[in-house]
């Protein structure tokens, strides 16, 4: 099939790339004339596992090309993707704008029927309105769907190649056996495609998004109870994740959570909420735990430092929000940061991949160092925000000979407790005793 897809971000760059390994042409659109000319040349600007593999093998194979030029993209193409940014706008709602300047190029461009389907993840209603953006600007016949991604960062070509299920918000029969045909690749009875209307598609996302984020902040609440009573959250974890009504997946404690998708669609649903006259109490809740979760090492070390972090060196492996990306956004590492920068301590970090974006941020005001372990150099303290691979089995007596103390809070729990007190470490986790030496 020959298909556009319009915008090059994660989202658009991973399935149109993903598309195109299955033989279709795809054509990529966007307005970084920079950004397009650079992928031409088979340079990808984003770090995702395996994607560059697949990305340079079909811009070799003549099926993977990059354009600013939207109307001629769509005039090639029967299925044009939406791909769009959504940001959070001020009021913490879906800023459209993208979406909707967009819909009145397609409106004033196409000119045979194309099927628009949107991947960008939207307020319920939009389908509907992008519809009517369009069919105020043409005669020419169109469908709009909602086909929302469940992408996670780290993992994106996998869930793409092998989705738990594909979602389809569409009333058309025609529209169905196209999109069956262009999954048939993706699907079989284990991964299926749902079909639904537009809105209840729409929700999906946000429902799904939401209410992961509402399970790592219970786990969180509860870890928190643990250190307060003394009991231990990995024990509770277990026990609670045996239970096939729960299951263990997003039952890992930690110092909230960050990225581009859950913060963002947690408030973009509790304003949408409002907006129909509804109050949901929980989501607010959970965007009110997160906010302190997200710093909460910081009173771990005023405590153990007697309220003065002036001075203080202070190591800090993991910037990105998770492993295996360099996504930043919204990312506790960062709340750390500016929090021991407000403190007067002096910081020393690594990440395997974040460290670009995160200097964009910083400058000088922190260092950066070339591995984990020459960041420890004089320090004073470790602290760990992301649970990259790397830092999972270091070697602890190098440690101790480059730190000036033996102190470590991890706000991933990475470490085995009887391991830190064989190496004589003092170590606090989240919602674990704490080891001293």
């Amino acid at each position: 099939m020959n298909i556009a897809v319009i915008g090059t971000g994660y989202v658009g760059l991973v399935t149109g790339t993903c598309l195109a390994d299955m033989g279709n042409h795809v054509t990529c659109v966007d307005i970084n004339k920079e950004k397009v000319m650079l992928m031409n040349k088979g340079k990808i600007p984003i770090y995702e596992p395996n994607l560059e593999e697949l990305f340079l093998r079909n811009i070799e194979g003549k099926r993977l090309h990059f354009t600013t030029n939207l109307v001629d993209a769509i005039q090639k193409a029967t299925l044009i993707f939406l791909a769009l940014p959504t940001p959070q706008d001020e009021d913490g709602s879906a800023d459209l704008s993208y979406v909707e300047n967009v819909a009145h190029q397609l409106g004033k461009s196409i000119s045979s029927f194309k099927i628009i389907i949107n991947k960008s993840t939207v307020p319920v209603g939009t389908s509907e309105k992008v519809k009517n953006i369009i069919s105020s600007l043409t005669d020419v016949p169109f469908e709009v769907v909602s086909n929302p991604e469940f992408l996670r960062e780290g993992y994106a070509i996998k869930d793409f190649m092998e989705p738990e299920r594909i979602i389809i918000g569409t009333k058309s029969k025609l529209v169905k056996e196209t999109l069956s045909a262009l999954y048939k690749p993706f699907t079989d009875v284990k991964r299926p495609i749902i079909f639904m209307d537009e809105k209840s598609a729409e929700l999906t996302k946000y429902a799904a998004n939401t209410f992961l984020a509402t399970k790592i902040t219970f786990m969180n609440e509860v870890a928190n109870l643990c250190e307060i009573i003394g009991a231990d959250v990995d024990n509770v974890r277990k026990g609670i994740g045996s239970d096939s009504r729960i299951g263990n997946r997003f039952l890992y404690p930690g110092i909230g959570f960050g990225g581009s998708c859950f913060p963002k669609d947690v408030n973009a649903l509790v304003r949408f909420s409002d907006a129909v006259k509804y109050d949901f109490q929980l989501l607010k809740s959970v965007l009110k735990v997160n906010t302190v979760q997200k710093k909460s090492l910081v009173p771990k070390l005023l405590n153990y430092f007697k309220g003065n972090l002036k001075g203080k060196k202070i190591a800090v492996w993991g910037l990105s929000f998770k492993p295996n990306t360099d996504d930043i956004r919204e990312a506790p590492a960062l709340d750390t940061i500016n929090e021991l920068l407000l403190n007067e301590a002096q910081i020393t970090a690594y990440d395997p991949e974040a460290m670009p974006n995160t200097k964009k941020i910083y400058n000088n005001q922190i260092q950066f160092a070339n591995n984990a372990y020459d960041a420890l150099k004089d320090a004073d303290c470790l602290l760990i925000h992301t649970e990259w691979s790397e830092f999972l089995s270091p070697d602890f007596e190098l440690i101790k000979k480059l730190m000036n103390q033996n102190v470590i809070f991890d706000g991933r729990n990475i470490f085995d407790l009887e391991t830190m007190k064989t190496n004589n470490f003092y170590y606090e986790s989240v919602g674990r005793k704490t080891i001293e030496p």
